[in-house]
Order: C-alpha cells, then structure tokens, then sequence
C-alpha cells in the first residue's frame, strides 16, 4: 500500500472542524432515539485493580438487565470464562484486554502468550494496546510486527488496537501509530486505555477517523474506531458519535464498526431515564 504520509488538515482547521462538530452534536444531546441506540456501541467496562467475581458478576448482571443492549461486556483476561458464561445466548459479545495492556511493556513473547490464553478463555474480541516506548524511539517495525503477530494469531477474532493517543505527543505520530496499527490487520483503532490523562479527546479522535477514512479509499478495508477514556456522559458520547457520523459517514454507525469504551456512561444514561 502507497503510505499515507501528509496528514491533509492543519491544527487550526481541526479546532473548526471540532467546534463545528461540537455544534451539529448539541442539536441532538435531547433526541430520544439516538441515547437510546447510544447503548448499542458501548463496551461496558470494568478494568480495576479490585475487580473480583462479585463485582464483574455485577457489571454483567447489570448489562443483562437493561432494557437497551450494550455491545460488550470488557474485563480482564482472567474473567474472560465467567464472563462468557453470564452473558451466554444474550448476544452480548466478552471483550477482554490482553497483551500487558496497559502499558505493553512486557516481553512480546509474554505479550503473545496472555493474548493465546485469554483467547482459549473464550474472548469475542481482544483490545491490545501498542509498545508506546518502542514506537516513540523509532522501532515502528517491531510494533507492527507485534500487531500482525497478535492478529495472526487471533484469527478471525477481532483485534482492536490502543495507540494511547495522550502518549504519543504529535499528530504525526498518532497518524503514524493509526497507519501501522490498520496495515497490521487491526480490526480497530482505539484511542486509549483510560488510564492516563488525558485519554480520549475530539482531537485525537479526528485525526484517527479521517486516518481510517484514507485507510478506506486507498484498500477498500473499513476499520472500526473505539474512543475509550474519559465518557462519562451522554453528550460525551454523543459528541464522538457525530464525530464519527460527519468524517466516515452513517454507515460507521453500527457496533461492528464503532464502540465506545465506558464504564460509567450507563449510569449516566440510565440517570437521565433513557
């Protein structure tokens, strides 16, 4: 593939393209049947040093309860089996983070090893994130090769990449990071793991979309984006969802191809008696 390597916008044409975002995004924060439909993208979230049995058992129980489908319930490896087991025939797919997620710092063959377990495990989807410090000091061959290692491996699993954005410190790196990431079979891009500040944000996810939208026009290969990090609210929400809705289009808009990472936006949604 021709690499795409001149990101087409400027800083200051993206703060327009935001705040015109941001505009068409509160026309909708009262529209009934998008927050409905909010819930179908989310992977409901729960990536905690104290997470046990009960309070996973918990967070599944909840997403089976609700009257609105979420996407995913996402944990830890180690829950992957029980998850499934809760949420078996609800059509509520088990996400879980592997590969040393959240800093990638591990041994690959470590890295590898976690992702073939929690696969055995029963995982419907894997998010892994990238080897940020090797990425930031130029050994972007490694970092691919460790995505397309992980993706070989997971097969038709889908595998959804964290560049974590708040780390990469340019533009020019998180296109660089979304580019290797899709050429290296990811099923999605996603923005961060949640545990830095700042994690998600409108400006990240821009350059991410219209690098997936390049990816698109150029292989014909549609890739999934995941904001993850920081949603808390509808509006929250919703913005990401009209960001994605204006640079890739209404057909974007299904939980094969965006999700959003959040753990406490269903209280929010349900909060506000949706």
């Amino acid at each position: 593939m021709k690499p795409l390597n001149i990101y087409p916008f400027s800083e200051e044409e993206n703060k327009e393209r935001i705040e015109e975002i941001k505009t068409i995004a509160s026309t909708k924060e009262k529209d009934a049947h998008l927050l409905k439909q909010l819930y179908s993208f989310i992977d409901l979230t729960s990536l905690g040093g104290k997470d046990n049995r009960q309070s996973i058992g918990n967070l599944c129980l909840l997403a089976l309860l609700l009257s609105n489908k979420v996407a995913a319930v996402c944990v830890y490896p180690v829950f992957t089996r029980f998850v499934k087991s809760l949420l078996k025939d609800s059509g509520i797919r088990t996400v879980a983070v592997a590969g040393a997620f959240p800093s990638g710092q591990s041994p690959f063959s470590i890295r590898l090893a976690e992702v073939e377990w929690t696969l055995q495990e029963g995982a419907n989807e894997i998010d892994i994130v990238i080897n940020r410090g090797k990425f930031l000091e130029g050994k972007t061959k490694e970092v691919f090769d460790e995505i397309k290692a992980i993706v070989d491996v997971a097969k038709e699993i889908p595998v959804k990449v964290i560049l974590e954005t708040g780390e990469l410190e340019s533009t020019r790196n998180i296109r660089k990071a979304g580019l290797l990431a899709m050429e290296a079979g990811a099923a999605f891009l996603k923005t961060s793991t949640g545990k830095i500040t700042p994690a998600a944000t409108p400006e990240a996810a821009l350059v991410m979309c219209d690098t997936i939208l390049e990816f698109y026009h150029s292989t014909g290969k549609k890739i999934g984006f995941k904001p993850a990090g920081g949603i808390q609210t509808p509006s929250q929400a919703i913005l990401y969802y009209t960001l994605v809705e204006q640079v890739l289009g209404p057909e974007w808009l299904k939980p094969q191809l965006f999700r959003i990472g959040a753990s406490h936006l269903v209280k929010a949604l349900i909060e506000s008696n949706i």
